[in-house]
Order: structure tokens, then C-alpha cells, then sequence
């Protein structure tokens, strides 16, 4: 049997092979696609660029229509890797408002939800 996903891939220049390689990725891999940019206070206290993003993190948005908007972090959905934040909505024709999905590529963590022990914990190695 065929799988979508291939273990052994090592990397190509074609688009075309990265976006298939992302979309038909696995979870525990898809996990890694939703790591985010720490601002400069918490990436010099941490001592790390990027961490993985968790519901309940304060996030800034960088680029699109709703940039330098902030908000905590409402879902992560990792099978599609898009980011729900509070506050951000779009008003359809209709008059409701519907939450915007997010690219976590465009979002930076401003404050960090440290309720998970496992997550102070691996914050606190090097």
C-alpha cells in the first residue's frame, strides 16, 4: 500500500513537492509547522527565536489586514495549521461576524501561557 506521506523525503526545489509534503504530513510532524517568533523580551529571557504556539498565548499579529492587532490565542488547528485569536473577526455581507483564520508564519508570541508544568520545564533547559 501506498502512503501520502513519505518518511524517506528528503527535500526538493518544486513547490509543488513542499506543498504536498506539508499538506499530507502527519500530526506530531504538523506540530513543528505551528512554531512561532517570541518577541525580543521573551527571546532574550528564554534564550530561544521560536517556540510552539498553545492556546492561551498572547499573540501580535505582523502582516495582513488585521496587523499589530493583538489577542490570546482562542483554537490551533494543527490538520489545516491555522490559528484562531480573540478579537479578530470578519464582518460578512450578512452583518455576522465570523472568527479569521490565522497563518502562524504571521504571528508572534507577545506573552506566554505558562499553565502547563511541562512547558515551564522545558523553557527552563537550555
Amino acid at each position: 500500500m501506498r502512503t501520502k506521506f513519505s518518511t524517506s523525503w528528503k527535500n526538493s526545489i518544486q513547490p509543488r513537492k513542499q506543498r504536498k509534503y506539508r499538506y499530507n504530513a502527519p500530526l506530531h510532524i504538523k506540530q513543528k509547522f505551528v512554531n512561532v517568533h517570541l518577541s525580543t523580551e521573551l527571546r532574550k529571557k528564554h534564550n530561544k527565536r521560536n517556540i510552539g504556539l498553545r492556546k492561551g498565548d498572547k499573540v501580535k499579529v505582523m502582516r495582513g489586514q488585521f496587523k499589530n492587532k493583538e489577542g490570546k490565542v482562542d483554537q490551533v488547528n494543527l490538520k489545516k495549521t491555522q490559528v484562531y485569536v480573540e478579537g479578530i473577526e470578519i464582518t460578512k455581507k450578512d452583518g455576522t461576524k465570523t472568527r479569521y483564520p490565522l497563518h502562524p508564519s504571521n504571528l508572534m508570541i507577545a506573552e506566554l501561557n505558562m499553565d502547563d508544568k511541562m512547558r515551564q520545564k522545558s523553557l527552563e533547559r537550555k
